[in-house]
């Protein structure tokens, strides 16, 4: 009997041992500071690359942008048209600072003439100028640089059906 004690005991030894070693093995908690516990600042401007993504979170952006301004438009909401119209081209600027070889043709066809006429049209508050003249030109401007970049297929979505014309009101 004091022999299975002994081996009792001994065993209850063994088991908290190992026990106890595991607990020391286990891998440390992720910590929320991403960030700050990358090992260098090559790996944090990785991750921080990683995080902003290129330039498809800014045309997200911009697409969300375009409908308010749309609505915006519709509403006769010229000031919040002329908000989010500023945002879609600091959101662009923005994607070719990541990406820059969508720069030649986000400015070439879309920043430095159609975004900034229907930037005109919305300041002037005329809902004609600002609808037909000027957004549905910037509408088609956006659907020309797509098929530049190879990315035609964004052409085929709600978001562009939707906008094709304004409603009479």
């Amino acid at each position: 009997m004091r022999r299975i004690w002994i081996l009792l005991i001994a065993v209850a030894f063994v088991c908290g041992g190992l026990a106890c070693f595991a607990i020391a093995q286990e891998a440390p908690k992720k910590s929320d500071n991403w960030l700050k516990d990358a090992a260098d600042d090559a790996e944090r401007f990785t991750l921080i690359e990683k995080m902003f993504g290129g330039f498809s979170g800014a045309m997200q952006i911009v697409g969300e942008r375009y409908l308010r301004t749309y609505d915006a438009i519709t509403d006769g909401n010229f000031d919040l048209a002329n908000y989010h119209w500023k945002k879609i081209k600091d959101a662009i600027e923005l994607g070719y600072l990541r990406r820059p070889a969508r720069k030649a043709h986000a400015d070439a066809l879309f920043l430095n003439g159609p975004w900034r006429s229907a930037e005109e049209a919305i300041l002037s508050k005329d809902k004609g100028k600002a609808s037909a003249e000027a957004f549905l030109t910037a509408r088609a401007a956006c659907m020309t640089c797509h098929a530049a970049e190879q990315v035609a297929f964004m052409n085929d979505q709600p978001m562009f059906r939707n906008t094709a014309a304004f409603p009479e009101r």
